[in-house]
């Protein structure tokens, strides 16, 4: 008897632990207000301006060109996205290739870097985006990987698919 009491309630206290109570869709995350500093966006300027003169400056300090804007839905930061990408450095080592996924990958897009949370809602599914991104808005002073401490990078991402 006192283990059937046991397991329900641990059940009863599983279920209880999975209830979402967030008015954003229900994952409980809501979109960052970060924005890179004047420093910061002053020197991805620079390289923008030498190498990518059309990108749009974000109001959060990262730039972007949009290849094509896609016809399906639009994702927000409660999102599973499907996407390919390849993710360059601009500085320090410009063009080192650091990531890639070409065959898809499907992801939450709470989970993902601040450039990437606010880039990607500029598409709908079926469309491409070139994001040019400061430290702040990617991995800071931590680095991640194969991507250094203060990082500047580009992504190259098509996002596939909205859920």
């Amino acid at each position: 008897m006192f283990k059937k009491l046991v397991l329900i309630s641990f059940v009863s206290f599983s279920f209880a632990a999975c209830t979402k109570t967030s008015t954003t869709g229900g994952c409980g995350y809501t979109e960052s207000t970060v924005t890179a500093p004047a420093t910061e966006i002053a020197a991805l300027q620079t390289w923008i301006t030498a190498n990518h003169p059309a990108a749009i400056l974000h109001p959060s300090g990262f730039f972007y060109e949009i290849g094509t804007g896609g016809t399906a839905g639009i994702p927000n930061i409660c999102s599973r996205i499907a996407i390919k990408y390849s993710g360059y450095l601009i500085s320090p080592s410009p063009g080192f290739k650091f990531d890639e996924n070409l065959t898809g990958t499907t992801l939450l897009m709470y989970q993902l870097i601040i450039g990437w949370q606010k880039g990607i809602p500029l598409l709908k599914a079926g469309g491409t985006i070139n994001l040019y991104i400061p430290p702040t808005l990617a991995y800071g002073s931590a680095g991640s990987g194969a991507v250094p401490a203060n990082a500047y990078l580009q992504f190259n991402i098509q996002l596939l698919d909205v859920q």
